[in-house]
Order: structure tokens, then C-alpha cells, then sequence
């Protein structure tokens, strides 16, 4: 895991992986819990957590891509949906990023 903050495509992979797992805790924690406890605390404060988290993939995402030499075309777009599409950056992950 160390290794992984030594790149920028690894700290793309970490910021992938907690983007992933911060949509799972609101789809799967907080959003229940919203709805079935009229609870939203959990979403108010995990809501702008996985927004943060997410526009940092995007940004990270260009800037991995301008630096490395990136087609637009072939590769940084796929990354970039990847974090549109649930669960996405997972399988981008394990598709694209992890080969890199």
C-alpha cells in the first residue's frame, strides 16, 4: 500500500478505491438510514465527503493523463466515466489503472 502513494497513478488507484467505497457507505448506510430511520445526518455529512472525494478523482484523473501522455480518446475518458458509473472506479481499477 505504501508504494501506491509513490506515483500518481497510484495515488489515482487510492482515491479510486475511496470514492468506491464512500458511494457504497451512502447507498448502503446512509441513504437506509435516511429513509427508514428519518435520520439524514449520516447523508449530510457523507454527501459532501464523496462529492470531495469524487471531484479529486477527476481532477487527478486529467492530470494523470496529461502527464502520462494519455489519448483523450482511449484511456482518460474511460477513467473518467468510470467514477460516473456505480461502483466504476473499481472496475476501472482492475481494467485499466492496476496495468499501469
Amino acid at each position: 500500500m505504501i508504494n501506491l502513494f509513490k506515483t500518481k497513478i497510484g495515488r489515482l488507484r487510492v482515491i479510486g478505491y475511496l470514492e468506491g467505497i464512500s458511494l457504497l457507505a451512502l447507498i448502503f448506510i446512509a441513504v437506509p438510514m435516511k429513509h427508514y430511520y428519518n435520520d439524514s445526518s449520516l447523508t449530510k455529512s457523507l454527501g459532501p465527503i464523496h462529492g470531495a472525494i469524487f471531484l479529486l478523482f477527476v481532477f487527478n484523473t486529467l492530470s494523470v493523463g496529461v502527464e502520462y501522455g494519455w489519448k483523450f480518446k482511449d484511456t482518460t475518458w474511460k477513467v473518467i466515466l468510470a467514477c460516473f458509473v456505480p461502483f466504476g472506479t473499481f472496475y476501472i481499477d482492475y481494467k485499466i489503472l492496476s496495468k499501469l
